[in-house]
């Protein structure tokens, strides 16, 4: 029986760049200088494409930045935050309908972040919320907080599913756990072949959950 889900946050429960693409404008100007011909154009490019989607961390392993791109971009976004109300995916409301513990695990900046959980009242919504902060020197990774989780709230893999849309985030940590994992297709995301399940919407998983709990 499924006893709880653990939810990613961005392009999982909310479009990345909902704000606005002057979101990050700042940081991307600050790596454009910084760039001082590290990259091609259109290598840039798509390092700021993949900025909506992984943590700057990771884009800039990926993308091969130099120490100085990757030092102008983390002062900007370190410093980054939503000011403005969010609304999420139009499916939102299905989480209270959920009837399971909530759980909310998401990676990035930590006033970014936080700013994001104020923007989308979600407080109120989950039992236990943790930022995966990478501008932490103590950051302890989602497969650690999945950990804390379980533990802290006496579950067994078995009984808890993650639903995100990154396999290489917190789809992986939960396979390593053996945790179920559902990747949830948000317009954008391409699907991967780590997840146990694929769905587009919170209601299908919902439909999931009575399904998995014979209800």
């Amino acid at each position: 029986m499924i006893k709880a889900v653990i939810f990613d946050l961005d392009n999982c429960l909310a479009a990345a760049n909902e704000p606005g693409e002057e979101l990050f404008a700042p940081a991307f100007e600050a790596i454009r200088e910084a760039n001082k011909g590290t990259l091609t154009e259109a290598a840039l490019n798509a390092a700021f494409a993949d900025c909506w989607v992984n943590p700057l961390d990771a884009v800039a392993a990926r993308h091969n930045f130099s120490g100085g791109m990757v030092a102008a971009g983390w002062r900007e976004l370190a410093r980054t935050e939503v000011r403005e109300p969010m609304r999420g995916y139009p499916d939102l409301p299905v989480l209270e309908e959920l009837p399971v513990q909530r759980f909310l695990v998401t990676s990035g900046f930590r006033r970014l972040q936080e700013s994001k959980v104020r923007a989308l009242n979600f407080e109120r919504l989950f039992a236990e919320i943790h930022i995966d902060a990478i501008d932490e020197v103590e950051r302890k990774g989602k497969l650690e907080i999945f950990k804390k989780i379980l533990s802290g709230y006496k579950l067994k893999p078995s009984e808890v599913l993650v639903v995100g849309d990154n396999p290489d985030s917190e789809i992986e940590a939960g396979n390593r756990l053996g945790i179920g994992t559902v990747q949830i297709l948000r317009p954008g995301v391409s699907r991967g072949d780590g997840a146990k399940h694929h769905i587009t919407t919170l209601g299908e998983l919902k439909e999931l959950l009575a399904r998995t709990n014979g209800k």
